[in-house]
């Protein structure tokens, strides 16, 4: 679906990151609802990267606003340039692009998208040492399918 059809339709692709799990790009409405259902919770916007493309400074990570204090899960970390761990988000969240000249989220450039959607793509696990927080990444367990009975 191409950026225009999207906006007419009033949906957008984000990244979705869910603690424990691989990110996945999604499809999702572009009213306050239905970002708040993905987060679980009220929204805030953080726009922590940079890069040789300008573009980079328009991607928005959409959290949780009250995710730390309500004790979410950590998710994944956010590092700066030289790999040194700035923030951690906690709960789910997901990546879009919020251009200053817009006034709505809209979805990532499609080199964007695939850029983050590798960066974030596996889940992490948070370690303490003497040099600090550790994020290490690792390959979920596979979801049982949403229809799958248990025994």
């Amino acid at each position: 679906m191409t950026q225009a059809e999207n906006e007419e339709k009033r949906v957008m692709r984000v990244i979705v990151c869910r603690p424990g799990e691989l990110a996945e790009v999604k499809e999702i409405d572009t009213d306050l609802k239905s970002m708040q259902e993905v987060v679980g919770g009220f929204i805030e916007e953080y726009m922590p990267f940079t890069g040789d493309d300008p573009r980079e400074d328009d991607i928005a990570i959409i959290c949780n606003e009250e995710g730390k204090m309500n004790r979410m899960p950590p998710n994944r970390a956010i590092a700066d340039e030289d790999g040194q761990i700035m923030d951690i988000i906690v709960g789910p969240f997901f990546i879009c692009y919020a251009p200053l000249e817009s006034e709505t989220f809209e979805s990532l450039p499609p080199d964007l998208e695939e850029k983050y959607r590798k960066k974030f793509e596996l889940p992490e696990m948070f370690f303490k040492s003497e040099k600090g927080i550790t994020a290490v990444k690792y390959e979920p367990e596979p979801r049982a399918p949403e229809n799958a009975q248990t025994r």
